[in-house]
């Protein structure tokens, strides 16, 4: 649950919209219930679309967090 809130805390830091897709599943990336709908573990692979102002921003940030979070495991 942790990563996904970290993830949730940091993408409603941009005013784009941002979208999380896994496999054919798509969620509000600033919703903390969609995201943990996706029910993505360690290893999942998952799409982030960022659309916006700070849309590159957003995604590179969105990244970090993920990939950070990697790491710790």
């Amino acid at each position: 649950m942790r990563p996904a809130m970290a993830f949730v805390e940091c993408a409603n830091r941009f005013v784009s919209r941002i979208s999380v897709h896994k496999g054919d599943q798509s969620v509000d990336g600033k919703s903390i219930m969609q995201m943990t709908m996706l029910a993505a573990v360690f290893g999942t692979r998952l799409k982030i679309i960022a659309e916006g102002e700070d849309a590159s921003e957003a995604v590179a940030s969105l990244v970090k967090v993920l990939e950070n979070d990697s790491v710790e495991q």
